[in-house]
């Protein structure tokens, strides 16, 4: 059982890793410092996108409506760490790991 929380503790990490790569890519184009009509650039985002909005729908629902600012992000970052450091590494592997 403790491979498997291992393993999904590093998949919790990686898409902390995918939050984080589309926060600055967004921004990024925001401040045109990367072109969006590039192939290359227009397929990378819709990857990131294709990974990250459905998390980041679903948690706007519940936030605030601020304008231009998406905390939505930094709400999904701060679940994944909270469930990756305290259910899993906290909780979980500690409870498997008795003997």
């Amino acid at each position: 059982m403790i491979p498997l929380l291992s393993f999904i503790a590093e998949l919790i990490w990686l898409f902390e890793i995918v939050i984080i790569a589309a926060v600055i890519f967004s921004w990024l184009i925001a401040f045109n410092v990367i072109n969006r009509h590039n192939q290359f650039v227009q397929s990378l985002y819709r990857a990131l996108l294709a990974v990250t909005e459905p998390l980041f729908e679903r948690l706007r629902v519940f936030m605030p409506d601020l304008g231009a600012i998406d905390l939505a992000p930094l709400v999904a970052f701060l679940i994944c760490e909270f469930l990756r450091e305290v259910v899993i590494w906290g909780w979980l592997i500690p409870y498997f790991a008795r003997p």
